[in-house]
């Protein structure tokens, strides 16, 4: 080889590792760290032991029946979801479970062979059920509508059988006043159960109708079941005040069996006649001692269900605040400590899904129950309640205290008055919006889930611009240090960060387990992944498939 082509060959080597060099790396994404310790359930309601003594849970939210193993706390997947929805669970004798699929309007039976088969559909929130003796099946309407029905189950295992609609059910009685978890007691027939909006325990005579009360003076009874071991006792759990009480039915005296902290949700007696609640609130489910009101945690959760979430920096330290479904909840960025602000059912009836803290008050807003809630910053308590909203899916607290509200049903975004009193349309034809974080001056972003992207919404000029497109189920939002944009991209099981001026897009975090399933008939994004940034540049984002929240650390520089 001469030494021209020696050179020659040498040049191209430097060239091409020179061109090499010049090519920059790929960027790192962020560390994860999980800053809450996850737990099983997504609020836990439902509760029942077969014949084994074996307890069933189910969850309306997780979409998914489960088994607790009450010795140990192990928790194991039943049904998945969207069939395994049970806002309440019974056994009968022959060992048939039932369910009811609240969201659905559905109603399933499990035989012991393991056959599963719908028996109703179109029911307005079905939500208790129980059998009689005689293995008739009733199930009542709760939120959604107010009635008992009975199913019809002879011909549930012919080829040929459809599930009831339920203009064809059985209507026991109707305008009830939200009969929740109820039992039917085994001697007398009768079934015996709370009236949620009426605070009293009732007797109905499933033949006639007719209701009977037998106790009144609770805040929000949830459920009622008969002691087996003393059948003339019907425990009530309160979910409104964390109270148990036992209630005689032939003295109709009650008794304060335990205090708990509200959220409680139902509850269920093994053959040993131990009793078990659960709470929705903390995904949890206890033991609680009859006599002495002393109870055992069986498993729990810090977290229920976390959906959006925001960030306040104080002092160098983030606090995040959290729309918890079942609560609204802060987390010490540094530690992970949890702290209840406020419980649904004790302080409030709205399940808050998206959250935004502006100067003067925290605002929570929900799909489900069609409000956005104004909660003071500095007390903590819920100030004002604004209803009347088309699924409401985030809300925006300006300078001036007026509000910015995104509504999924009608795709508008709506301005509200300061007093709250004057609603104006400055956007329409949202293409499924999630969440929104304020931009430049009065501007508003906005993710879009149907069509994949970031939109700026300036409300002065009514105009909107596309800041990013083809995102895979884009949900949280946030704004960062120098007006990064900060997206849960949540069909991708990532976070992503977007320059807002040109809309590139880098990936700061991947594999993340976000983005529980929605149901069919449900909003896109069921439980919105929340994503905030600190002042330091740390972002949090909730996990609603682990109930954590994943602290992402940039690398170091």
């Amino acid at each position: 080889m001469g030494w021209g082509r020696v050179i020659s060959s040498l040049a191209l080597v430097f060239a091409a590792t020179g061109s090499a060099l010049a090519q920059p790396a790929a960027p790192r994404e962020y560390s994860q760290q999980f800053l809450v310790q996850g737990s099983s359930f997504h609020g836990v309601h439902g509760l029942a032991f077969n014949k084994d003594d074996q307890l069933f849970a189910g969850s309306v939210v997780g979409q998914t029946l489960y088994r607790v193993q009450v010795d140990t706390g192990e928790v194991d997947r039943i049904i998945d979801p969207p069939m395994g929805m049970a806002d309440d669970i019974a056994f009968a004798d022959d060992g048939t479970m039932a369910w009811t699929a609240f969201l659905l309007g559905k109603v399933y039976i499990r035989r012991p062979n393991g056959k599963t088969i719908e028996v109703a559909h179109g029911m307005g929130g079905p939500n208790s059920l129980a059998f009689g003796k005689d293995g008739r099946l009733f199930v009542s309407e709760v939120f959604i509508g107010d009635a008992l029905y009975e199913i019809d189950l002879k011909n549930a295992d012919k080829p040929d059988f459809k599930p009831f609609p339920r203009s064809e059910l059985r209507r026991v009685a109707d305008k009830l006043g939200g009969l929740n978890g109820f039992e039917i007691h085994k001697d007398d027939g009768f079934l015996y159960g709370p009236l949620w909006f009426k605070g009293e325990i009732v007797k109905v005579n499933l033949e006639t109708g007719a209701v009977e009360v037998i106790a009144e003076g609770f805040k929000t009874p949830a459920a009622a079941n008969i002691d087996p071991q003393n059948r003339d006792n019907v425990y009530v759990v309160d979910t409104g005040t964390g109270g148990i009480w036992s209630v005689s039915l032939t003295s109709k005296a009650k008794r304060l069996v335990a205090s708990m902290k509200p959220g409680l949700d139902n509850l269920a007696f093994d053959s040993r006649g131990r009793l078990f609640v659960s709470s929705m609130t903390d995904n949890g489910i206890y033991l609680v001692d009859k006599q002495t009101g002393a109870y055992k945690t069986i498993v729990e959760g810090k977290l229920a269900v976390p959906a959006d979430i925001a960030v306040v920096t104080e002092g160098g330290r983030d606090v995040v605040h959290v729309a918890d479904v079942f609560s609204y909840r802060t987390v010490d960025g540094q530690t992970g400590v949890v702290h209840d602000v406020i419980r649904v059912h004790g302080e409030t009836h709205a399940y808050p899904l998206g959250i935004s803290v502006g100067t003067k008050h925290v605002l929570l807003t929900s799909w489900f129950s069609n409000t956005v809630e104004k909660v003071d910053r500095k007390t903590g308590k819920l100030v004002a309640t604004l209803g009347e909203f088309a699924a409401p899916v985030d809300a925006l607290e300006m300078a001036d205290g007026s509000l910015y509200v995104a509504e999924l049903a009608t795709a508008n975004l709506v301005k509200v008055s300061a007093d709250g009193k004057t609603r104006t349309i400055v956007a329409k034809e949202l293409r499924g919006p999630v969440a929104m974080a304020q931009g430049p001056g009065d501007s508003i972003y906005i993710t879009e889930i149907a069509a994949g992207a970031v939109v700026l919404i300036e409300p002065a000029t009514r105009t909107r611009r596309v800041v990013a497109d083809g995102l895979a189920g884009p949900e949280g939002i946030a704004v960062g240090p120098g007006g990064r944009l900060y997206v849960a991209e949540v069909g991708q099981k990532r976070v992503v960060a977007i320059d807002p001026a040109t809309g590139a897009k880098t990936v700061i975090a991947s594999n993340l387990d976000i983005g529980l399933p929605a149901f069919p008939g449900g909003p896109p994004g069921l439980v919105p992944t929340g994503v905030a940034v600190g002042a330091g540049g740390v972002v949090y984002v909730s996990s609603d498939i682990r109930n954590t929240l994943y602290k992402l650390v940039p690398p170091a520089r």
